[in-house]
């Protein structure tokens, strides 16, 4: 499965000199994490996120005491908030590689680029709505690939919980990997195997 799969396009982008107020209505409206930060080439300069616009935005009540709290001037826009330079990946990303470096580098945003151009976003939330797929739509999505690669009534499949079993009624190894492959690639698939029909009736 590649980025280009679960991505969010066309997705929302803001200008540094947009103001912090209106970057923030965005997240809210839309219920997103984070804002790619474009130029006036429309190319990836930044990222703005939830933690970047409410540090230092809320004021410190008076009735209270606070301890070692110091106030400082909140960024009135965009280009005073975001994180630059930002790290972005392709549309042919494996997504393993992309949930990797979601974790590691402890973000929840990755915006999608071609080129330099911001074509997408993929976070943390389009990841786990594709491992909670219903396991019927898993497996309506892998036929329908295996179908137009190898006709109607050659595989049958079984999935439970994104694991695809499949079942070849043809001894053909080459297409059973084509077949895994493909498998592999439908949102949702946690893993895939393959057996020749054969080979499990004679078990």
């Amino acid at each position: 499965m590649r980025a280009r799969d679960l991505m969010t396009s066309p997705v929302i982008a803001v200008q540094p000199w947009t103001s912090a107020k209106e970057a923030a209505e965005l997240l809210s409206t839309h219920g997103f994490t984070a804002l790619p930060v474009v130029d006036d080439d429309e190319r990836l300069i930044g990222i703005v996120t939830e933690a970047d616009l409410i540090r230092d935005r809320i004021p410190v009540d008076p009735r209270y005491t606070h301890e070692h709290h110091e106030t400082t001037a909140a960024g009135k826009t965009v280009g005073d908030l975001m994180t630059s330079p930002v790290t972005a990946m392709s549309t042919g990303t494996d997504v393993a590689d992309l949930c990797q470096a979601l974790v590691d580098d402890r973000i929840r945003a990755m915006p999608i680029v071609d080129g330099s151009a911001v074509v997408g976003i993929v976070t943390r939330g389009d990841i786990v709505r594709v491992l909670a797929r219903e396991d019927t739509e898993i497996a309506k999505d892998v036929k329908h690939r295996l179908e137009i690669y190898g006709g109607s009534g050659r595989w049958k499949i079984n999935v439970r919980d994104g694991y695809v079993h499949i079942t070849d009624q043809f001894d053909d190894d080459s297409d059973r990997h084509v077949a895994q492959l493909l498998a592999l690639a439908v949102p949702g698939v946690v893993s895939a195997d393959t057996a020749y029909a054969g080979e499990e009736q004679s078990r």
